[in-house]
């Protein structure tokens, strides 16, 4: 009976040190989880009859160190969450390995080639859409008009009013120009140039060329009038709105708003050009005249030429204009028990009854963990801890193999007393 335990022994060990002989050998793959063999012992009735492997446990809850990669579409998990992926069977699978790539058929996939699952961005909207595979624009994105100018600077209060009529060639006529630069429908770019007047001591006149021409209706020139502590009081002779801009919550601390100058111009061969020019916290202080924003939206057709992952689990597209946009939001997925998780194989696992059922969110919401972008999370393998452990199953296995070998010796002995 004694030989059959040793025996029982011997094989769990065996199986003990296939368990640590896979740990040690997936101590640099990326996202492993470490596996232990938990031993159980083995009764007939009231008798000992050995031991056994009742089960192996991964250490699911332990996270590995994380390695910066500087790739940019790699990911670390930073807390719970597994990455969600699509197989060719239609299998959602669960994995910490985040190494992702845009195929040659235009989606975000995995290092194993299965589609990424992520939210879609709405066009238009600040919502996402449903979760599915993630689709990348690799093509062309078209010429988008500008609609919106944006400047705001301090016009200086020492300038000297001007009297005399504009003239673009005259710099005596004018106190200041600043260019910029808008697009039409067919990305094509149009200086505008506006030349700042002061007419008298609070009021500032601006007149604009566009390709060097005056502005057609609605506008073509504005009013900036300032009060006598240099904000702004009135664009065209409209004062501002009080409006509540975050976090001012009560009306006492909203922000005055003031309406945008409309203005247009027709473009041969393209859609007529028609934008809004926002002279908002354009201030009149002594000193130089400054600028801090001179910029307008729309731009020219681009070519993709590449994708990157942001911290917030964004994907954003670039394109040879310079252009970037927000095409999805990869899902991370949380368990009510990922020890329960099934693996299907070191480094990705499936839903099972007893994981329950994965909830999905954005990086950051909810249960799920940040995102580390260009690293990568290292194996949670503890080497120190393995070779340990070897060196136990080694005694162990030594222990047992000289029982068996006692028992053999003891029955020669029986044999020979016969």
């Amino acid at each position: 009976m004694s030989f059959d335990i040793a025996l029982s022994g011997i094989q769990a060990i065996n199986q003990q040190l296939n368990t640590s002989s896979n740990n040690i050998a997936n101590a640099g793959t990326y996202g492993f989880r470490s596996s232990r063999a938990n031993f159980s012992s083995m009764y007939a009735g009231a008798r000992a009859t050995g031991v056994e492997v009742g089960s192996v446990t991964q250490s699911m809850s332990l996270n590995g160190g994380v390695l910066n990669t500087g790739r940019t579409l790699d990911a670390a998990i930073d807390g719970r969450g597994y990455f969600v992926s699509r197989d060719a069977q239609n299998t959602l699978t669960y994995s910490r390995v985040g190494i992702f790539s845009a195929s040659n058929s235009g989606y975000l996939t995995d290092s194993n080639g299965k589609l990424v699952q992520g939210y879609a961005t709405v066009p238009g909207l600040n919502t996402l859409g449903p979760m599915g595979d993630i689709k990348i624009p690799t093509g062309q994105i078209p010429a988008k008009a500008s609609e919106k100018l944006t400047y705001t600077g301090n016009l200086s209060s020492d300038w000297v009013a001007k009297t005399i009529p504009f003239d673009k060639g005259n710099l005596q006529s004018y106190n200041a120009v600043k260019g910029s630069v808008v697009y039409d429908s067919l990305g094509a770019k149009h200086p505008l140039n506006q030349y700042f007047i002061k007419t008298d001591d609070n009021t500032v006149k601006i007149e604009y060329l566009l390709d060097d021409k005056p502005l057609a209706a609605p506008a073509t020139a504005t009013i900036l009038k300032f009060g006598t502590n240099g904000q702004l009081e009135s664009i065209n002779g409209a004062t501002a709105t009080n409006i509540p801009v975050p976090p001012a919550v009560k009306p006492a601390d909203w922000k005055p708003i003031f309406a945008t100058v409309s203005m247009g111009a027709t473009i041969a061969g393209a859609d007529a050009l028609a934008f809004a020019v926002d002279y908002n916290d354009t201030t009149q202080y002594a000193g130089e005249a400054t600028t801090s924003i001179n910029k307008a939206d729309g731009y020219a057709s681009g070519t993709y030429t590449g994708v990157e992952l942001a911290d917030d689990g964004s994907l954003v597209a670039k394109y040879t204009n310079g252009e970037k946009q927000n095409i999805g939001t990869i899902a991370l997925a949380t368990f009510a028990d990922e020890g329960a998780l099934t693996a299907v194989n070191d480094t990705s696992w499936i839903a099972s009854t007893g994981s329950g059922t994965p909830l999905y969110e954005r990086p950051g919401v909810g249960m799920a963990g940040k995102l580390a972008t260009s690293s990568l999370e290292q194996s949670n393998v503890d080497i120190t801890t393995e070779l340990v452990g070897l060196m136990t199953s080694q005694r162990n296995y030594q222990a047992n193999s000289k029982v068996i070998s006692t028992e053999s010796a003891m029955l020669q002995s029986l044999m020979q007393a016969l």
